[in-house]
């Protein structure tokens, strides 16, 4: 009995020992596709370089939502060990590519590797199958143009009221104007000639005062009085060419 459970452990032990050379990966874990899209079942095999796990088989198949397996391909690798490369672990990727995926095609993929009576499978890579991809909404363009828009608009209409406010309320600012700009593009008058220095008009009346005088003391004549009353002007200025007269 001893001896039974011995080989039992040995066989175990051994199967372990060779399941650890070897490992079947599969990422990312989920994938999102549109209908008749082919989509990559991700499918990376680490193995060492030797005889006996160089040659191994794929299988890639597929669980719906009932939990029913279905096959997609099969496939046998014989790989080529590279000169200097024995004993040697090496990962590769395997992938494949599906056919069009339909409506019902949602489901776990999965990637499965055998190499003789050891037998690896990744952990599964879930594809959900959508009818329509993002679609990206108009609101922000629409939003834009809303706002353009009512901008030009207030624009408008606060150039339409600045222009009727200079025409309408400020009329008389405008005939203002209009009136400088006349005068100021009118031609300048003739200006008129400047009055003569009064000193010249003094001495033209001196001038004649003496030219009186001389003729006076000349021909000398009794001086009359007029009949009547003389006026206070004229006496005065008879006596003032008397006094000028003496002292000449």
């Amino acid at each position: 009995m001893a001896s039974n459970l011995k080989v039992i452990f040995l066989f175990l032990w051994s199967l372990l020992c060779e399941g650890g050379d070897v490992d079947v990966q599969q990422n990312p874990l989920i994938q999102v596709a549109l209908l008749k899209e082919e989509v990559s079942i991700p499918c990376e095999v680490t193995f060492l370089y030797t005889l006996k796990y160089t040659r191994f088989s794929i299988s890639y198949y597929w669980f719906n939502s009932s939990g029913q397996r279905t096959s997609i391909y099969n496939r046998d690798e014989h790989v080529q060990i590279p000169p200097g490369k024995e004993n040697t672990s090496i990962t590769k990727s395997y992938n494949h590519k599906t056919m069009p995926l339909e409506s019902h095609s949602s489901g776990t993929y999965y990637c499965e590797v055998r190499w003789g009576e050891i037998l690896k499978m990744g952990n599964g890579v879930y594809i959900l199958v959508r009818e329509t991809g993002y679609t990206e909404t108009s609101y922000g363009w629409d939003i834009l143009i809303t706002f353009t828009t009512l901008l030009a608009a207030l624009s408008i209409i606060a150039t339409a009221l600045l222009v009727w406010k200079r025409k309408v309320l400020c009329p008389k600012r405008n005939q203002l104007n209009i009136l400088r700009q006349k005068i100021e593009t009118r031609p300048p008058s003739a200006s008129p000639p400047p009055p003569s220095p009064v000193y010249d008009c003094l001495n033209s009346q001196q001038v004649e005062v003496y030219s009186v005088l001389e003729s006076n003391a000349k021909n000398p004549e009794p001086r009359r009085k007029p009949p009547g009353k003389t006026s206070e002007k004229q006496e005065t200025l008879e006596e003032s060419c008397d006094t000028l007269y003496e002292n000449i």
